[in-house]
């Protein structure tokens, strides 16, 4: 691609952005409802297989190479299909059996805190005193969601939904120094080939049977928008967000998927998030927006002049 890297303000990236966190913000409730119906783990691994299918033929067509090559290439399909789709999902679909939709978006929203945690534990990445401050009120929101009395109230539901996104934060900061010519949709597309496998092993492990379900109107609609639209479409514009805003910038769609499945919760399941849970959001935005602070501050700046431009 020969454009040049515009900021978040410009409207086509601006656009996509939204696109993103309303498409992955969805998801939440959506998979809520197919876990109504389909068991967890079974239900994860259909979606990635038939999404990894779709987008290795997609990667086929549109790249110069279709599968990895080398060791290096394998250990980072590895990385990525072992910890942000096996783990990653595993635990997700798990942890909804037990708490909402929202709630879940909401402790999966502390991802990025996490990935700059781990990253000055692995990487030895240095984290001054408002970084610092930024972990400790992320944790913090957590562990206000995971309290009695707040939209999470079932603690293993929360547990098993921060482990994901533990793994998730891991797989992210494992992958840094694996660094390859691999295009990044072969990649994906192998990842979630690779995940799917580690699912299905999963299910089988758990006794999980698709033998009896009953595929009603609403878990096919779940199952269709997971895998073609965010699966497939979601991840598309990822990739094409990646390349226009970075990677860094990308991680502020982690907060606009709560407020997304929060509203979407509602309007198909009937739910509403407590005070205590927007609370445990609110702390978790705080440590993001502490440790991302020079970001944020320079999308806004970048949006600024965008908007006196015009």
């Amino acid at each position: 691609m020969s454009y040049q890297r515009p900021g978040l303000g410009v409207s086509p990236a601006a656009l996509m952005f939204l696109a993103l966190g309303a498409i992955w913000g969805t998801s939440f409730p959506a998979i809520e409802i197919g876990l109504h119906v389909v068991p967890a783990l079974s239900f994860a691994a259909i979606r990635y297989s038939l999404a990894g299918l779709i987008i290795l033929g997609y990667a086929a067509y549109a790249t110069d190479r279709w599968r990895p090559r080398g060791t290096e290439e394998w250990l980072a399909v590895s990385v990525a299909g072992l910890l942000v789709i096996a783990v990653y999902h595993g635990l997700l679909y798990l942890g909804e059996l037990r708490v909402s939709g929202a709630v879940a978006a909401i402790v999966v929203s502390l991802s990025p805190v996490l990935t700059a945690g781990l990253a000055a534990v692995l990487l030895d990445a240095d984290v001054d005193l408002v970084e610092g401050l930024g972990l400790l009120a992320g944790f913090a929101g957590v562990v206000i969601v995971a309290s009695p009395g707040g939209g999470g109230t079932d603690l293993l539901g929360v547990a098993l939904v921060f482990g994901g996104a533990v793994a998730f934060a891991l797989g992210a900061v494992l992958a840094r120094p694996l660094s390859t010519d691999l295009p990044v949709e072969t990649m994906e597309a192998w990842a979630m080939l690779l995940g799917s496998g580690v699912l299905w092993v999963g299910a089988g492990a758990r006794g999980e049977s698709l033998a009896g379900v009953e595929w009603t109107l609403p878990a096919l609609a779940s199952l269709a928008y997971l895998t073609l639209v965010a699966g497939c479409v979601g991840f598309l514009l990822y990739f094409e967000l990646l390349d226009r805003i970075g990677a860094t910038e990308l991680h502020l769609v982690g907060y606009l998927e709560p407020v997304v499945a929060a509203l979407m919760a509602w309007a198909l399941l009937g739910q509403v998030v407590d005070s205590q849970a927007l609370a445990g959001f609110a702390a978790i935005f705080l440590g993001f927006a502490l440790l991302e602070r020079d970001v944020i501050f320079e999308a806004v700046v970048t949006t600024a002049d965008a908007v006196r431009s015009h």
